[in-house]
């Protein structure tokens, strides 16, 4: 799985990827900001499996570093040699009766991708819910996806339901599908 700790109640993660890459999936710093939205920024210009139009801008982006912690969800960034090129996030349900859920999303950068680093995104996601004593964790993704919707099925994620034809890529329509873990 790679080694977890705790250090000062922030979860960290060591790893080597694939192809030997030295890994660590933290939370993210408002320091990391720029590295954020210039990553995120080639996934958006690609349009297919992020539901972002928009970049924010580095304070946006700093601004909402600090607004998850705040809130205590988690911010996770994917750093290989110091840099981010990649990030995971479960955002906690705002209401009380919802709290006990989260929802998820990520992205990695075109050179992070195909290096076992998904795989390791899941373990620290679902450990990080099993920390805040989550009931579920949500997300959703595409039909066409099918290397993520895999990946979250081997991690025991279930589909929930499907919105037919919800998202309009290039030219082609695309289910968007629901998908949840429960924690037992």
């Amino acid at each position: 799985m790679g080694a977890i700790d705790v250090i000062n109640d922030q979860l960290i993660m060591r790893f080597k990827a694939k192809d030997g890459t030295n890994v660590t999936l933290r939370p993210a710093e408002i320091e990391d900001a720029f590295d954020i939205i210039t990553n995120v920024e080639c996934i958006i210009q690609e349009g297919k499996y992020i539901q972002k139009e928009k970049v924010r801008t580095v304070e946006e982006e700093k601004a909402f570093i600090e607004e998850m912690k705040v809130k205590d969800n988690m911010y996770a960034a994917v750093d290989v040699d110091g840099h981010v090129v990649g990030i995971a996030r479960c955002i906690r349900g705002d209401l009380n009766m919802k709290r006990h859920t989260g929802l998820f999303r990520t992205w990695l950068s075109k050179e992070a991708q195909g290096k076992g680093l998904g795989n390791k995104i899941m373990d620290y996601t679902l450990e990080w819910g099993k920390i805040h004593q989550l009931h579920k964790i949500c997300l959703t993704v595409f039909a066409s996806n099918q290397i993520a919707k895999q990946l979250y099925e081997k991690y025991g994620f279930v589909v929930e339901g499907v919105q037919r034809e919800q998202v309009l890529i290039g030219n082609n329509f695309d289910d968007e599908i629901f998908m949840a873990y429960f924690y037992s």
